[in-house]
């Protein structure tokens, strides 16, 4: 045992090493500063396949620079400020005046500036208009979904105007215009103009014939007041609204401005901010109309669900262009995970396991695409006479429109799980992802609602069928397990007597039978294998990531996968 003397002459003891209990290791870069249209392959591709070569440098050219600014950090930002910010409702002033007015964040304001500049609501204007504004919009909707809404709708209204001719005149030059304006005044004192809509009330929902809003004649000719109710009413600050109310002739619809000429403001009384699961920076509202709100009338009285319908089908391939979007940004977001993040010795994105996820995850992000850039550019083709591309549309938009839209949802929740723990944070941007994505299957009607307007097509009007078959048909022979898919098909659509309850199975069929001939025609050849093997051929489970073996699974990632910086 030491004496004192030697414990009193020895060097203390070094003190411990402090353990680096905060050192960030094996965390995944932000997905952040990239081309958010040039890293989509099947994006770039759709494009370039369906524009006219002679612009085909130009049109790349804008969408990549929107590409990049969707990609960018500051943009992103605007995103995550919009829903951590929303709208707040202010019914009064401070002196007890009605006011109905819906305060945004700044970057609200900033998010609808660019969308608008970019186009976004100028598609009708020029012979690709449509596939141009498509991509562009899929791009964008990458940034944040909940603006959407108002450049969707604001897009749509112009068909539906244009049967009010001396309306269309004065207001289409504004809803295309790319000058974004907030505020409320005048319409003829803006350099461009928002439109929002406002169909379904408390007690009729997607029946809108059971509607009881009132419109009454006045002397003005074309001109009415309003008396009733809208349960929905989305983007309420925006400068006009197509409505729905009953005239004495029947259904009828009719332009709303939210202030008149003479810069008073029309009343339009916001009652409340809709509380909802996601689309959280959007303003949706319940309205009501006074008895003294005027409203010009557009199209004939009686007609008004006619009129609108084509303001439905345009805003129902917003859902699937939309849907498209969040699923792509999904994929991206778990490709770009499983490449960054290691365990079990490797990188996530290596293991056979988390390949075939992804891959699965990247078919149906790569099927959604397609489909929905192929019916953008029907809508260029029908607009410039193709009366085959219109009767397409008539059956594959709401077929699109049901089967995109359902498979958005568990498709994003599967690539949050990619993240593990770390994609149930809000910081990760999934959970906003998870809670827009059930949102386009609701808007513009049901999956019932879609499934019953395919079967009401089929067996009303004639030539839609045909030309689905037509669309289809350029994939014969191609692979084989697509060919029995149509045969299948055919069989069911032989047989449309009592066909309501097997809607939905019919129009699944349908709409995965026309993204597997989009693919066989037009993808590498892993993906097309690998979609109708899995989609046409039923060789794999339920669940994603259950594709069958002996495909070829890396090229699918690869191909998916985004290159930050």
């Amino acid at each position: 045992m030491p004496s004192p003397a030697d414990a009193a002459s020895s060097p203390a003891p070094a003190p411990p090493v402090p353990h680096a209990t905060h050192a960030v290791t094996n965390q995944v870069p932000p997905l952040a500063e990239y081309d958010v249209f040039s890293a989509d392959a099947a994006l770039a591709e759709s494009v370039a396949r369906q524009v006219a070569p002679g612009r085909a440098d130009e049109v790349r050219a804008q969408l990549s620079a929107l590409g990049r600014e969707a990609g960018s950090a500051r943009a992103q930002e605007w995103g995550v400020l919009a829903n951590e910010y929303p709208p707040r409702l202010r019914t009064h002033d401070r002196y007890g005046r009605r006011i109905d007015e819906v305060d945004f964040h700044p970057a609200w304001h900033q998010l609808l500036e660019r969308a608008v500049g970019a186009g976004l609501t100028a598609a009708w204007a020029r012979p690709d208009g449509h596939l141009r504004r498509a991509a562009a919009f899929v791009v964008w909707s990458q940034v944040e979904a909940g603006h959407g809404c108002p450049v969707s709708m604001t897009h749509a209204a112009v068909p539906a105007l244009r049967a009010e001719p001396r309306l269309a005149e004065r207001w289409e030059p504004l809803l295309t215009s790319r000058s974004y304006e907030p505020g409320l005044r005048p319409a003829s004192g803006k350099a461009g103009a928002l439109a929002g809509m406002g169909m379904t009330e408390k007690q009729g929902g997607s029946d809108v014939r059971a509607n009881t809003t009132r419109a009454e004649p006045l002397a003005e000719e074309g001109l009415y007041a309003l008396r009733g109710h809208k349960w929905f009413c989305s983007a309420p600050m925006s400068d006009a609204f197509l409505v729905l109310a009953q005239a004495d002739a029947g259904p009828t619809c009719f332009l709303v401005p939210r202030v008149l000429e003479d810069g008073t403001r029309n009343p339009f009384r916001l009652q409340r901010l809709k509380d909802k699961l996601g689309n959280r920076s959007n303003a949706s509202a319940e309205v009501e109309f006074d008895g003294g709100t005027l409203a010009h009338r557009v199209g004939e009285e009686g007609r008004g669900v006619a009129t609108i319908i084509g303001m439905v089908a345009a805003t129902r391939l917003d859902c699937v262009l939309g849907s498209a979007a969040l699923m792509r940004q999904a994929v991206a977001q778990a490709t770009h995970h499983a490449a960054h993040r290691s365990a079990f010795g490797g990188p996530l994105i290596d293991k056979p396991l988390m390949e075939n996820v992804l891959a699965d995850l990247a078919l149906e992000s790569e099927a959604a695409t397609a489909l929905g850039m192929r019916l953008a550019a029907a809508y260029d083709a029908a607009g410039a006479g193709d009366a085959g591309a219109r009767l397409l549309l008539r059956l594959a938009v709401p077929a699109a429109k049901y089967w995109v839209t359902k498979r958005c949802t568990p498709l994003v929740a599967e690539a949050l799980e990619c993240l593990g723990g770390n994609g149930y944070v809000e910081e990760s941007g999934m959970p906003r992802l998870l809670r827009e994505a059930p949102l386009n299957s609701v808007w513009e009607g049901s999956g019932n609602v879609q499934a019953l307007d395919v079967l009401r097509a089929l067996q009303r009007e004639p030539g839609v069928l045909e030309a689905f078959l037509g669309e289809i048909g350029a994939a014969r022979g191609a692979d084989h397990r697509l060919d029995g898919a149509v045969k299948d098909l055919l069989v069911q659509l032989a047989d449309l007597g009592g066909a309501e309850d097997q809607a939905r199975h019919l129009v699944e069929r349908m709409a995965l039978v026309l993204q597997g001939a989009l693919l066989v025609r037009h993808a590498p050849s892993p993906v097309a294998d690998a979609f109708c093997a899995s989609r046409l051929g039923r060789e794999g489970g339920a669940a994603f990531g259950t594709l069958p073996r002996g495909l070829g699974l890396a090229a699918v990632v690869r191909r998916a996968r985004p290159q930050a910086g």
